[in-house]
Order: C-alpha cells, then structure tokens, then sequence
C-alpha cells in the first residue's frame, strides 16, 4: 500500500467538490486502504479524499487512541446536526502546523456505506462530530481555514507559500 501524497493549502485542486463513489470495488477499498496508512503515517485523525487528490466521496477517519477504530465514510450524508455548537481549534493535514478556532454542531449523525458497500448511520459527538464535519468540508472543496477571517486565511496562505518556496530545490544548483 502506497503511501499517497497530502494536497497542501492552496492548492486550488483542494477546492474541488467530489463526486458520488458508483461502486464500491476493488479500488475503492485499495484507495481506503492507502488512505488509512496515509493518514496514520502523517500522525491524522481524518483524511478525505480530496486532501489526496482524488475527487470521489471518502473519508477515513480514526480518533481512538491507540488507532484501532478506523472508520470508513463513502458518500456520507449529514441526516443531522445539533443545534448546540462549540467552537475548538482544528488543524489539517493539508494546512499542516495551523491550528485555529472553527464553531461547529457538538454532535451528528450521518448516513454512508462502509467499506464493503453496505449502508450505516453514524451517531457522533465530541471530537469524532468535529472530525466528520470537517472532513465532510473537504468533499465540498471547503478547507477549515476558510472560516477564518480574510486576514487570518491570507496569513496562513502566504506562510504555506512561503513553506513551498523554502522546500523547492534551487534552481541552477549543482
């Protein structure tokens, strides 16, 4: 399984919104598979499919802390959302080493296939909610930065640029 590489912020392939998985083969549990060792490899909680570049609805997702409960998400579907909301910070394997504030529903439910194409309905509070919305964010093109304020997202935006720059090989150079 090899280990896929993580979309950085902007890259406006980030932006794409994913399409419907049509079924779920052979390829989509290989790219569920690449996409849990990804995840683990880069110390994550959740990884959409986007963040890999790779336009189709899935998420993996693993918030237990000994990484054992990973869970699959294909075509997810928010059914619902609590009224109460909380505000924490959040950080992203495409924003990698920016943490800030998002507000979202302290719990959800939603509907999606697992792995092996059968239907389940999730129920979610606490870190597990967070990380559902904001993976589920990804598969609309929507980065959490994006709920930031326009100074604080053009910041995080110049510095992860700048990051790009500072890791290109020089040109010229022997």
């Amino acid at each position: 399984m090899p280990l896929l590489t993580i979309l950085k912020y902007p890259d406006p392939r980030l932006q794409r919104v994913a399409s419907p998985v049509q079924a779920v083969d052979a390829r989509v549990r290989t790219l569920v598979a690449d996409m849990l060792q990804t995840m683990y490899e880069a110390q994550g909680i959740g990884l959409a499919a986007t963040q890999v570049d790779v336009h189709e609805r899935v998420i993996v997702i693993d918030v237990s802390e000994d990484r054992s409960q990973p869970l699959v998400l294909i075509n997810p579907e928010l059914v619902w959302a609590s009224p109460e909301r909380q505000r924490s910070d959040e950080g992203c394997l495409s924003v990698p080493g920016i943490y800030d504030g998002v507000e979202r529903a302290t719990a959800v439910r939603v509907l999606a296939l697992n792995e092996h194409g059968q239907s389940r309905e999730e129920a979610a509070e606490g870190l597990l909610a967070v990380c559902i919305q904001h993976e589920m964010d990804h598969l609309l093109g929507k980065v959490f930065v994006e709920y930031l304020s326009p100074l604080k997202r053009n910041r995080i935006k110049t510095k992860m640029l700048k990051r790009r720059e500072d890791a290109a090989p020089a040109r010229g150079a022997a």
